[in-house]
């Protein structure tokens, strides 16, 4: 099992460890602050030094109960080997203030329209969110976004919770969520508390606060079928 330092602190940038396996699907180490892609977050990119030189990292992803870094030159890794992996951070902050930014926009829809969300993805910077609404016009798009940039500034911690799974069942928030929807053989529940606003079962990166997501645009909105409207939104 790969230590995955990101689910603890997503302000780690680098890591000391040690490769386990070098597999065609990837490279495994023993401990890794690159994030692996799920949730509709991308996985990290950076690079893994070695004594005596270094390898891009291009993707992280996860499969089969591993973490697989995929590097541009796997030969150059070998089992055993000490390295130190470095995400590429300024891709990943930003990341973190999207997906920040996101779980902010779910929970001003929910108490402000009593929408929820039926599905959504991200890249650093943009996003798309898709809302359980009859109906989403460019004016209401106009009316979230400044409800949303007013809430933002508010400074709202996000505080990473650990819960167990009967708790988690039981969080009204949670269940809007679909946290039942994670696999029985989960039983703790990671939960990012965007304390006051929203509150969701998620395994991504985060920022501390709605201050460090700074100001959001919604540039589109979108009908994806009846009662799924889409939102797309952008980092300024």
């Amino acid at each position: 099992m790969t230590d995955e330092i990101a689910g603890r602190d997503a302000y780690a940038a680098t890591a000391e460890g040690q490769v386990l396996e070098v597999l065609p699907e990837g490279v495994v180490l023993d401990r890794t602050v690159f994030y692996a892609r799920g949730g509709g977050q991308p996985g990290d990119i950076g690079i893994i030094r070695y004594d005596g030189g270094e390898v891009g990292v291009t993707d992280t992803l996860r499969a089969g109960g591993k973490i697989f870094h995929i590097v541009d030159n796997s030969q150059l890794l070998e089992p055993g080997m000490a390295v130190e992996g470095r995400i590429d951070w300024d891709r990943r902050y930003l990341t973190m203030r999207t997906h920040t930014a996101l779980h902010a926009l779910s929970g001003v829809v929910w108490r402000d329209f009593g929408a929820k969300v039926t599905g959504g993805n991200m890249e650093p910077g943009v996003a798309r969110m898709d809302f359980e609404l009859e109906s989403m016009s460019v004016e209401f798009g106009r009316e979230v976004e400044r409800i949303l940039n007013a809430e933002l500034v508010r400074g709202y911690p996000a505080e990473v919770l650990f819960l167990a799974r009967e708790e988690a069942l039981k969080d009204p928030d949670l269940i809007r969520t679909k946290v039942n929807l994670i696999p029985d053989y989960v039983d703790e529940i990671r939960v990012i508390d965007i304390v006051g606003l929203d509150r969701q079962a998620d395994g991504g990166t985060h920022v501390r606060s709605t201050l460090e997501v700074g100001t959001v645009r919604v540039v589109k909105t979108e009908s994806k079928g009846k009662a799924n409207k889409r939102m797309r939104i952008e980092i300024a």
